[in-house]
C-alpha cells in the first residue's frame, strides 16, 4: 500500500521536483516499506523520534528535518541529517554552523518565511530574511549552506490564498537569487507543497514538496 501510493505521487511529478515523504509519527516498518519502494527521502519533525528511526533504518536514507528546531537539539541531528527545512532564526543558524563544524560538515538550510495568514506559524518576514542575506554573514559560516527556502501555505480550503502565499516565497527565492551573487547557484531548492496542496505548490515553483497523510495515512502514534 505504501509503495503503491510512493510511485503513484512519483509518477505526477514534473522533471525536477522531488518527494520528501514525511514520516513523523509513523513507525520504521512504514518507512521501510516506502524504501523498499524507492524512496529515500523522509521528513521528520522530533529530534527523539528521529534519533531513534536512524539508528533502526538504512543507512542511505536522506533524513530531512521539518519541524521547528530548538537549538538546544541540534546536536543530536547535525551527524547525519541531510537537509534541515526549517531555519527560522538567525540564532539557530549559528548553532547549526557551529555543530556542523564539529562533525566536519557543512549541512544544507533552508530558510523558512512566514507567508501564511496565522500568526502561530515560524519563519522569516521576506523584509527581514532580505536584510540578513544582504549583510553576507552566511559566507562566515562554513557549516552551513543556504540551499533554498520552506513555506507553509495558510490553512485555508482557499485556493487562492494558498496560491498567492507559494507565489510570495518563489517570488522572494528569485529575488535572493538574483540581488545576492553568491547564492546565485548555491540556492536551489523551494520547498512547499504538502498532502493537500502539492499540485498547486509545484505550479508556483515548488521543486520538493512534504507529502505524509497521503502516503502513509493518519498518524499511528
Amino acid at each position: 500500500m505504501v509503495g503503491d501510493r510512493i510511485k503513484e505521487i512519483i509518477q505526477t511529478l514534473p522533471p525536477g521536483v522531488k518527494l520528501c515523504a514525511v514520516s513523523k509519527y509513523h513507525p520504521s516498518s512504514l518507512i521501510q516499506e516506502a524504501y523498499d519502494a524507492g524512496q529515500r527521502i523522509f521528513g521528520e519533525s522530533h529530534v527523539q523520534e528521529l534519533q531513534q528511526k536512524q539508528a533502526l533504518l538504512p543507512n542511505d536514507i536522506e533524513w530531512h528535518f521539518i519541524g521547528h528546531l530548538q537549538t538546544n537539539k541540534v546536536k543530536y541531528i547535525a551527524p547525519y541529517v541531510s537537509l534541515i527545512h526549517s531555519v527560522d532564526s538567525i540564532r539557530l543558524l549559528n548553532e547549526i554552523n557551529k555543530q556542523a563544524l564539529k562533525h566536519n560538515r557543512t549541512i544544507p538550510c533552508l530558510l523558512q518565511l512566514h507567508v501564511a495568514e496565522e500568526e502561530t506559524k515560524f519563519g522569516f518576514s521576506t523584509e527581514e530574511c532580505m536584510a540578513w542575506l544582504q549583510t553576507r554573514e552566511f559566507l562566515n559560516m562554513p557549516g552551513i549552506a543556504i540551499a533554498g527556502i520552506m513555506c507553509m501555505a495558510t490553512n485555508t480550503d482557499d485556493e487562492v490564498r494558498i496560491r498567492k502565499d507559494f507565489n510570495t516565497a518563489h517570488n522572494f527565492y528569485l529575488q535572493c537569487k538574483a540581488a545576492i551573487p553568491e547564492l546565485a547557484q548555491t540556492m536551489t531548492i523551494c520547498s512547499w507543497g504538502m498532502s493537500g496542496d502539492y499540485p498547486i505548490a509545484i505550479e508556483e515553483g515548488s521543486n520538493l514538496i512534504r507529502v505524509g497523510s497521503f502516503i502513509f495515512g493518519e498518524r499511528e502514534y
